[in-house]
């Protein structure tokens, strides 16, 4: 079975080939980064106008690279959110009209649940398991016991902890994106010369909260000279990449105990974060819990993911009609 991805949820345009027999034959990636990077963040507008520009020759390019027509798939499967409801519109109505034209089957992805299955094209995954989904927008515990089957257990109350990531980055003067700028300066970083709160630690529910943690950080950069300097940077970096790797790590391994689950795993542009991968590997490796990082270039938005997802969906008999919508928000729900 052959299906083609589509994800335009945010600012990168991408489409993907997946081949249940082979795997991924394809993963393309146009990434917007320059177009908003003048701007600290993602400007909507621009996004879905890009995605306009890039999508239709994007999927020509990787069908005419894999010597795939249209008649030789098996269905088309399209982020239909959350994201930004402009850029979700340009990849939902392509996937459409190329289901209208080829006559496929469409499936609607939950951006979630792609950034979890993605873990599935890395290596088999071990089920039932406890998932902390961290990026930009999201920072939530999902409990997973089986492919399509889905119940959220904890979110965050305010700011996501890539949120934070990039915040502070643009703080301490940092291109756009900031959060892999941090991951970097933060090995040059000098523990212990700042210290940064762990926002609800001693909360019994599965729930985060950065807020405080961003006004912290910038209480501490604004009280420092000017210009910062390199060493300043990279001591703000460590000590704010600790932090919110201390609490994502206490909640995603708590849950695991509460649920007692035989495996943890992360989902996420966040879950690309060196630290992070880290500090999961070392204590799922004490606690006796299976987990397998994804594959750094499956953390970040990509159709792979989306066609992977989709997949699962086709072959288990459900697929969605062409008046389907897109939404810029909604919870990730079981479908099996």
């Amino acid at each position: 079975m052959r299906i083609l991805g589509i994800e335009t949820s945010c600012d990168d345009t991408s489409v993907a080939l997946f081949d249940s027999e082979s795997g991924v034959a394809a993963n393309l990636v146009s990434s917007q980064v320059d177009l908003h990077g003048h701007f600290g963040g993602v400007v909507p507008e621009l996004a879905s106008r890009a995605h306009l520009v890039n999508l239709l020759p994007l999927v020509d390019f990787l069908l005419d690279g894999q010597e795939v027509g249209l008649k030789d798939l098996d269905g088309v499967a399209v982020t239909a959110g959350p994201g930004l409801i402009g850029a979700l519109l340009v990849g939902l109505s392509t996937g459409k009209a190329l289901c209208m034209a080829a006559d496929l089957p469409l499936v609607g992805i939950h951006h979630i649940e792609g950034h979890i299955l993605a873990n599935g094209l890395t290596a088999e995954m071990v089920l039932p398991a406890v998932v902390l989904v961290v990026s930009g927008g999201h920072t939530e515990i999902v409990h997973m016991s089986g492919i399509g089957a889905y119940e959220r257990l904890g979110a965050t109350l305010d700011d996501a902890a890539g949120e934070a990531f990039d915040k502070t980055a643009k703080l301490l003067g940092l291109p756009y994106p900031g959060g892999p700028h941090i991951d970097r300066l933060a090995g040059r970083g000098t523990p212990g010369r700042f210290r940064f709160p762990r926002p609800l630690l001693q909360e019994s529910r599965t729930v985060f909260s950065f807020s405080g943690l961003k006004t912290a950080v910038r209480q501490i950069v604004d009280g420092l000279p000017r210009p910062l300097t390199e060493q300043d940077q990279a001591d703000v970096a460590w000590e704010l990449q600790e932090a919110i790797v201390d609490c994502l790590c206490h909640r995603l391994f708590q849950a695991a105990r509460r649920r007692k689950t035989p495996a943890v795993y992360l989902a996420g542009g966040v879950a690309a974060n060196g630290r992070l991968r880290a500090r999961v590997t070392e204590e799922a490796a004490r606690q006796g819990l299976h987990f397998v990082p994804p594959q750094p270039v499956f953390c970040t938005d990509n159709a792979a993911m989306i066609a992977y997802a989709g997949w699962h969906h086709l072959r288990a008999g459900h697929s969605d009609p062409l008046s389907l919508d897109s939404f810029s928000r909604a919870p990730l729900s079981s479908w099996k």
